[in-house]
């Protein structure tokens, strides 16, 4: 098993919080991980991304030019990896603010209104971990239990209060991976 993932958006979207859930988690579960942060110049608002790879076996590096998936929280995001995603790959779409759809037939695209479930669920701020459950659901690449236990090791006591539903979002996520 071998997955190189690509997560990107605005500063304060979640894109690297979304990485490191998938790393640790990966870790949890034994695997070999990388996790690398880039920032735009501006931070909040300015772009954000991160490259995990997850591997059974020593990763060689830790740079992808063709993701397997990846995941785009905004417009920009869309435009630069939508045509990078690797044939047979997935690519998970926030379409709350992406309104282009993708004509690839190459790879899975799931479509998913990651701002709008988070708003339903009382807290915007998790439309990345609703997106990871897309991704989860969509590849197998870890246990959603797993990802619970991630959760409960690593949310900050500020956000303590949202981790009940932290995996609200990552249910209503990997349900978008299943239709």
């Amino acid at each position: 098993m071998h997955h190189e993932i690509v997560i990107s958006g605005f500063g304060g979207q979640g894109a690297l919080f979304a990485g490191q859930l998938l790393a640790y988690g990966a870790l949890a579960e034994g695997r070999h991980v990388t996790w690398i942060p880039s920032y735009g110049p501006e931070m909040r608002g300015g772009t954000a991304n991160c490259t995990v790879v997850i591997s059974d076996e020593e990763i060689g590096s830790p740079l992808t030019r063709h993701p397997s998936a990846a995941l785009v929280l905004n417009p920009p995001s869309f435009d630069r990896f939508e045509p990078a995603v690797k044939k047979e790959g997935v690519l998970i779409v926030n379409t709350s603010l992406i309104p282009t759809q993708s004509a690839r037939v190459d790879i899975r695209v799931i479509y998913a209104p990651a701002n709008a479930i988070a708003s339903e669920l009382g807290a915007v701020q998790l439309a990345n971990v609703v997106m990871v459950g897309a991704l989860v659901e969509a590849t197998g690449m870890l246990k959603f239990e797993t990802l619970d236990q991630v959760l409960d090791e690593r949310i900050s006591e500020r956000h303590r209060d949202k981790l009940e539903l932290n995996r609200l979002a990552l249910q209503r996520g990997a349900a978008l991976a299943q239709g």
